[in-house]
């Protein structure tokens, strides 16, 4: 940087005294002045290159001095980490050597408490060694006293042998009895003694298992009944439908009846009209036709428009409607179960259920109820009772359709079950609630019990007089069919039968068997609602006169 600028202030002199050489007509004073210019320059140029040179002189001792510093700190950085790192590695062998001395105090605490446990083993071994000595004597001198007994009882067998020998012939000698006539009266009189033991003890277990097993059930069933109260409703085969006037009944009929016609004939219900003001009937033992019907004769009504073209629309628009109201069945039942993960062509069978009855009882209010029963017991018995309310909801299921497939409904149940992919649980029971025998689970017998209370239920179901009073004789014939049965009476609307037993044919401990053997068969050959009690009514008079 000095170099330079000496270089430009030297040619700016040089330049200087040359145009004043060359002009050789400039005065001297100019040239004075000039040259006292350039010496001045000089001067400058002279002071700055030594200010210049003392400034870089002072830079580069600082630069020197800052260096030296930084040299100087990294080193005594260096000796502090080295310090540092030589303290915490002699403070890990100290502390490395105390563990060392730990351990090693340890080692000898469990060399010596081992060499205490041989010692104490030694000993107990020993002493084992000793008993097993003494023992091995005592067995010795048992056996020599096992064989003197069993040398006496040798002896025992031989005269009591003998002797039998001797009654044997003196009993054949006083009763004329010959020994297989001896040993079949005597296995008769064995027999008889079985017989009449086995009754004591089939009727004291029997009555065992019934007074725990009802206390059981009667405590979880009639909460399960308590917390499941539902309505009671009996479907009929008619429905009313109001109309505004009379006169309606006049149009309803159409000219030459054109309109009932049609109506009956889209519908397959019979229309109703007579007397009764301001209404008319609708007949069918189809509840789904009937329901149709009910939808479209009061839209008619309503419309006012009622010819066959109009009756032909309003009908079809009724029947696609009853679609959608059995899928709302479907769906309110499910939550009214509290039952999730239903398929939709499930759904829409369970709701067709609403429209189905059994002696009288709406099937789906029934399989709701189910539900819930079977819920409640599962709840009790610590089983799944997600599974169990779906069992119960479903356990009718095949009811929707079968009257358009052959077959039971619990075949047609399972089939439906396994076509929707339900679980194996629920297929069981749909399958075998009225077979427990085949049951693989416990959920048949779960369905079949709440089965069992929901439709016992008093007004739950009813049922025709004939088929009610072939039931009674039913009983009544099977009771009177065994041995020993005097007669035999259905009561409490079919609910029990008492049986009145001749006592000298059947005893008490053969009335307990009786009752078993009586309810066996009414459950094999019978089809009944609810459950049949069997009572066994053995009664003995003496009867006098005073004269």
């Amino acid at each position: 940087m000095i170099g330079p600028l000496l270089f430009a202030v030297v040619g700016l002199v040089v330049g200087l005294a040359a145009g004043l050489l060359i002009r050789n007509n400039r005065d001297q004073k100019v040239l004075n002045e000039a040259r006292a210019e350039a010496e001045r320059m000089r001067q400058e140029a002279r002071q700055e290159v030594e200010t210049l040179k003392r400034d870089t002189i002072q830079e580069a001792r600082k630069d020197a001095e800052r260096e030296a510093e930084r040299i100087t700190q990294t080193a005594r950085e260096t000796a502090e980490r080295d310090r540092d790192e030589t303290l915490r590695e002699a403070e890990r062998m100290r502390e490395e050597t105390a563990r060392g001395h730990e351990e090693l105090a340890r080692a000898r605490e469990d060399v010596k408490r081992e060499r205490e446990k041989l010692d104490g083993f030694e000993e107990r071994l020993t002493r084992r060694g000793e008993q097993q000595d003494a023992r091995a004597l005592r067995l010795d001198e048992q056996e020599e006293a096992l064989d003197a007994h069993e040398a006496d009882l040798r002896t025992r067998q031989d005269a009591l042998a003998d002797k039998e020998a001797s009654i044997e012939r003196e009993l054949q000698t006083v009763a004329s009895l010959s020994r297989e006539q001896a040993e079949a009266r005597l296995l008769e009189r064995v027999d008889r003694e079985l017989d009449r033991e086995k009754a004591i003890r089939v009727r004291a277990s029997v009555e065992q298992a019934d007074a725990e097993s009802k206390r059981t059930v009667q405590n979880i069933l009639a909460q399960a009944i308590q917390r499941s109260a539902s309505e009671v409703s009996a479907a009929v085969a008619t429905t009313v439908v109001p109309i505004p006037s009379d006169g309606m009944k006049g149009r309803i009929i159409g000219r030459e009846g054109r309109n009932i016609r049609a109506f009956e004939s889209l519908t397959g219900v019979d229309l109703i009209i007579d007397d009764t003001p301001e209404a008319v009937l609708l007949s069918s033992f189809n509840p789904m036709r009937r329901e149709v019907a009910k939808l479209a004769l009061g839209e008619l009504i309503d419309d006012g428009r009622i010819h066959p073209a109009r009756i032909e629309e309003v009908v079809q628009k009724a029947q696609q409607d009853m679609q959608s109201y059995i899928r709302e069945r479907g769906d309110e039942a499910i939550l009214e179960a509290n039952v999730t993960g239903i398929k939709p062509g499930m759904l829409q069978l369970l709701g067709r259920m609403h429209f189905r009855t059994s002696y009288g009882q709406n099937i789906l209010q029934h399989s709701v109820q189910v539900a819930h029963i079977c819920g409640i017991l599962a709840a009790e018995l610590g089983i799944d009772e997600g599974m169990a309310r779906r069992a119960g909801l479903l356990h009718d299921i095949g009811k929707s359709i079968d009257r358009e497939l052959e077959g039971t409904h619990t075949e047609i149940g399972a089939n439906l079950g396994r076509r929707f992919g339900e679980p194996d649980e629920v297929i069981d029971a749909i399958a075998n609630h009225h077979d427990l025998d085949r049951a693989e689970t416990l959920f048949p017998i779960l369905v079949s019990a709440a089965d069992a209370v929901s439709a016992a239920r008093p007004g739950a179901r009813r049922e025709s007089l004939e088929v009610y009073l072939k039931r009674l004789e039913g009983l009544e014939a099977i009771a009177s069919s065994f041995p020993g049965v005097e007669k035999s009476f259905a009561i409490q609307a079919g609910r029990e039968v008492r049986v009145i037993v001749e006592p000298t044919e059947i005893d008490d401990d053969k009335a307990a068997l009786l009752a078993r053997d009586v309810a066996n068969r009414i459950e094999q050959d019978m089809e009944y609602p609810g459950q049949v009690q069997v009572t066994v009514v053995r009664e003995t008079r003496s009867v006098q006169y005073a004269r």
